[in-house]
């Protein structure tokens, strides 16, 4: 897939050349009152793409589904009498030719919806033949074959406007965000089409308004070309997430403190003094690597001395032994403990696999 950002109506969104854009809107339209309050305060604010769900499918049945149909009619208005573009998710081929016969700008797919091949086809098959730019979040589980699966389902189409929505993973894990971030996911979806804007969603991450600004942030920081952030005049009150949405003066205020950083040094002397520090973080992953490679030496001696003595592989309270001190030297050299102990998962992982192989040879 080849993308070019050249002419593309997602680089017509920006302020500027690298100006991150912004997409912004309730997460779901209630009343044709609240739709138009909350456009003409972003449009105010140069807000140029409004977003609002029509279709809410939900985890249970039972919860607020949204207006359906009649939704679209009042984006149909907000086109019509504020000039802004809109937006809103698709979920099956109907809801594809139904918002494209009111004429919506631009269409999503919803991480329920993209985790499922069959709703992504029908999709793609009611998009045949129509050029109209298309959104893709994330499926709700952390696979990215998934993700690409459902953009490339979208590019066979002949739409070549496409862009990304990092919205989160769910997880079991009790943890700080509704969506766990996982960022290395979204990160290799960048690196592989580097052409393909990259949007964050940081309500659905953060699931909590306060955490919305440190997430735009932080995307930002990595890249990020834009922003989906849901906006609801009053958000305690609104029939779904309620809890991620802010108001309209919320977000002019989070937008005022996001930094956007130059995307590359723009003086010889920075240029030359990060090509130095590059080639010593070079030198240092030499010698993790040479570090790893003596380690698991050792581990395929301790393999063979443990199947000539018939031991088993897994010894738990080893496991437990490196889990604990590991994270404690980590501690000790100033290093993130919870990072450590992540590596050394893999590292273990990894140690089992050669002690396994080494235990069932002939």
């Amino acid at each position: 897939m080849e993308f070019t950002n050249k002419d593309s109506f997602f680089t017509k969104l920006q302020a500027g050349q690298g100006q991150p854009f912004v997409i912004a809107g309730p997460c779901s339209a209630e009343t044709e009152e609240q739709v138009m309050q909350t456009a003409v305060a972003l449009q105010q604010q140069g807000v140029k793409l409004f977003r609002a769900g029509i279709w809410k499918p939900r985890s249970r049945p039972n919860a607020f589904e949204g207006v359906g149909q009649q939704g679209l009619l009042w984006l149909r208005r907000v086109k019509q009498e504020l000039g802004l573009l809109v937006t809103t998710e698709v979920a099956t081929g109907r809801h594809v030719e139904e918002a494209l016969k009111q004429e919506v700008d631009v269409l999503w797919i919803g991480a329920r919806t993209t985790v499922n091949p069959f709703a992504v086809q029908e999709i793609a098959d009611a998009l045949q033949g129509v050029r109209v730019p298309v959104m893709v979040k994330n499926p709700v589980n952390p696979d990215l074959a998934l993700w690409i699966g459902a953009i490339e389902r979208i590019y066979n189409t002949g739409i070549t406007d496409l862009a990304a929505i990092h919205r989160g993973f769910s997880s079991y894990d009790e943890a700080k965000y509704r969506n766990s971030p996982l960022w290395q996911i979204p990160i290799e979806l960048k690196a592989r089409y580097q052409g393909m804007p990259l949007i964050v969603d940081p309500s659905h991450i953060g699931g909590k308004r306060e955490l919305i600004f440190p997430l735009t942030q932080k995307a930002l920081d990595l890249g990020y070309d834009g922003m989906m952030i849901e906006t609801h005049p009053t958000p305690d009150l609104a029939l779904s997430d309620a809890a991620q949405q802010v108001t309209p003066d919320a977000l002019k205020s989070i937008l005022a403190r996001l930094q956007v950083r130059k995307a590359t040094y723009d003086d010889a002397e920075l240029v030359n003094r990060a090509e130095e520090l590059r080639l010593q973080i070079d030198a240092a992953d030499h010698e993790i690597i040479a570090a790893l490679a003596k380690r698991m030496a050792l581990v395929e001696q301790i393999g063979t001395y443990k199947k000539l003595n018939n031991v088993q592989v897994l010894q738990l309270e080893r496991w437990k032994e490196i889990f604990r001190s590991r994270a404690e030297w980590a501690d000790e050299a100033g290093i993130n403990s919870a990072f450590v102990e992540e590596l050394y998962k893999l590292i273990h992982v990894e140690s089992i696999r050669k002690q396994t192989q080494i235990l069932d040879r002939d």
